[in-house]
């Protein structure tokens, strides 16, 4: 049964100076889509998300919407003048009576909905105007980077949301597992083109592969045609003139088709260097607390950061993330407990605020006014990295060109201003790196690139995050900040502490279930519930330890097996090595206490037993 159409897009295009943004552009979006829109920073993203919204008009082509369809939008820097609070602003298209639906939606987002216009943050405009999209419920919902600026808990109930909804959605996110849990269709914007392929996002790589293998080959065979003819022409000229001039106008319009083509957009050429090794003991924390108000950041903590680790900090927004990194690199002093920072430490800071840009200024200004950057009596070089760069050159391995050079920084997007700040801390060596939010607004190309430089990198990373898929791919230690001053450290990344935190919640006296590979030992057999008869010749502690046991060995089983196949991918050693050295520890750990649980309780079977 064909779906009906909520939006149709025909013939579209769209010009902002230079290339066309879109051009011949078809679009339909019906009943039940949930698409993911991908591209590079600067495609074009969110400017088609806009004429799908009805607020940028094209040059030509239309739009269609049936009538009763209503179409909603979340922009990124929503509009909320007039408006006195949040929840006036989230609440202003609903019916009278209504204004509950923005307080249920207000919970799930962790926004306050009395809080005034005047005084509200970035994230909380954009959390309002998420929770206005919601609560209105439309027949189709365009999401523009929705997950910014929501901690992990609330990224994970948006997603709960938008997998139960029946509401049709068209979604932009840099958030892989967010992507993958969602979509069940992808449309690309590349070079202008505007491609749709009826599988989510988890399939988008291996497409966006196959396109551009497909795309070289047939500009190889272009290419070769073009050389055979240009080859005739200077050669194989004869007398029949009327067809040989007609020869030569067709492959003028062979090299007219190839100048056409617009040279795929290459990676970013990022890179890092390390100002030389730290000490092997990088922070040393003990006893750390810290205290604003009634609020308790960190209570007692200790943590031991080594030369090479990459240390992730998750938990909800403002319960103190960016604090505790302050405290541990010495910015901010805790109310007691000490830090010691190693030797021979030099510091790169990524701010998720983005604080560090100035607005008004151009890029070239931005970049040769940088103390860090400034190369002495020129106006047109930076230092990166030891050596003097002509700005311009640098700004193009940042995928730059020499007119956005002279714009103001604030005409970049988000994405762009990112690549910015990274252009400017990798000018800088550095052996440890603060990472706070850094992959806010990135595509997917540049989040790819930055995880295998910070995979490479000799230094020590501290990062911040709320990309569960970015945490796992580059983190070897994960610290939970749950509030009330609880900081948890968990060894691996985003799911490594998942599922040791599901271990943890367990009930201690779990019943065992048998391994299904053979112990390397004859493992005892565990009854589930000794018989009290046989209990007799213990002491109550003893007895409260057997009845423990089985569910301790439980437990270790269960994480043995989860790092035996962590160590099992034969590349893990060379991509991620400290994350193999952890690992391997662990197990080594974990191996010797499952065989002491399992000694203890043979000798407490054998002492209940006699």
């Amino acid at each position: 049964m064909a779906r009906a159409p909520l939006l149709q897009l025909s013939d579209i295009g769209l010009t902002f100076g230079g290339n066309p943004v879109f051009d011949g552009l078809d679009l339909v979006v019906q009943q039940g889509d949930r698409v993911a829109l991908v591209g590079r920073n600067g495609s074009g993203k969110s400017t088609l998300m806009k004429v799908m919204a009805g607020l940028v008009e094209p040059d030509h082509g239309s739009r269609v919407v049936p009538p009763g369809v209503r179409v909603g939008y979340m922009e990124q820097e929503p509009d909320l003048s007039g408006f006195e609070t949040l929840g006036d602003f989230a609440a202003s298209a609903l019916d009278a009576g209504e204004e509950y639906k923005v307080a249920m939606v207000a919970e799930g987002l962790k926004f306050r909905p009395e809080t005034p216009v005047a005084t509200a943050s970035g994230g909380e405009r954009r959390r309002a105007a998420l929770a206005k999209l919601l609560a209105e419920a439309p027949e189709l919902m365009l999401l523009d980077e929705p997950t910014n600026h929501l901690d992990i808990e609330a990224i994970g109930w948006l997603e709960d949301q938008l997998r139960e909804t029946r509401t049709a959605f068209v979604l932009i996110s840099h958030d892989r597992a967010f992507l993958r849990a969602l979509t069940r269709a992808t449309l690309w914007i590349d070079r202008g083109q505007v491609r749709r392929n009826e599988q989510g996002f988890e399939h988008f790589e291996e497409w966006r592969e196959k396109t551009w293998a497909e795309e070289d080959e047939a500009r190889h065979k272009l290419d070769r045609k073009i050389k055979a003819e240009a080859k005739w022409a200077v050669e194989g000229i004869s007398a029949r003139r009327k067809r040989n001039m007609g020869r030569v106008r067709a492959l003028q319009d062979l090299r007219a088709e190839r100048a056409a083509q617009i040279r795929r957009q290459g990676t970013a050429a990022m890179e890092l260097e390390s100002s030389g090794q730290s000490g092997k003991r990088v922070i040393e924390a003990r006893g750390l607390s810290k205290r604003f108000g009634e609020k308790q950041i960190v209570k007692g903590f200790d943590l031991r950061v080594l030369r090479g680790d990459r240390v992730a900090f998750v938990g909800p927004n403002g319960v103190g993330k960016t604090t505790l990194l302050k405290m541990l690199t010495g910015e901010v002093a805790p109310d007691e407990g000490s830090v010691t920072l190693g030797t021979n430490l030099e510091i790169a800071v990524f701010d998720q605020a983005r604080a560090t840009l100035d607005l008004d200024m151009t890029l070239w200004d931005g970049m040769v006014n940088d103390p860090d950057m400034r190369v002495s009596g020129r106006s047109d070089q930076v230092m990166v990295r030891g050596q003097p760069r002509h700005v311009v050159a640098y700004l193009k391995d940042f995928l730059f060109d020499e007119q956005q050079a002279r714009a103001p920084i604030g005409s970049l997007s988000g994405g762009e201003r990112a690549r910015l700040l990274l252009a400017r801390i990798m000018a800088k060596p550095s052996n440890l790196l603060i990472l706070d939010e850094p992959t806010n607004d990135l595509d997917v190309e540049t989040l790819d690139l930055l995880q295998d430089i910070l995979g490479e990198y000799d230094g020590t990373v501290l990062l911040v995050s709320h990309d569960r898929d970015f945490i796992d791919r580059v983190a070897t230690t994960t610290i939970a900040m749950e509030g009330d001053g609880r900081a948890t450290v968990y060894a691996g990344g985003w799911s490594d502490y998942q599922t040791q935190k599901a271990l943890a919640a367990e009930p201690a006296a779990a019943k065992p279930v048998k391994p299904t590979t053979a112990p390397a030992k004859p493992a005892p057999e565990k009854p589930a519930t000794p018989a009290p008869a046989r209990k007799s010749g213990l002491s109550f502690t003893e007895k409260h330890r057997l009845e423990e046991l089985p569910g301790v060995i439980e437990k270790l089983e269960f994480e043995i097996g989860k790092l035996n196949a962590l160590l099992s991918d034969p590349d893990l050693f060379t991509r991620e090595p400290v994350k193999f050295r952890k690992a391997t520890e662990m197990l080594a750990e974990r191996q010797g206490a499952l065989d002491a649980a399992e000694e203890e309780w043979l000798t407490l079977e054998e002492k209940a037993a006699s």
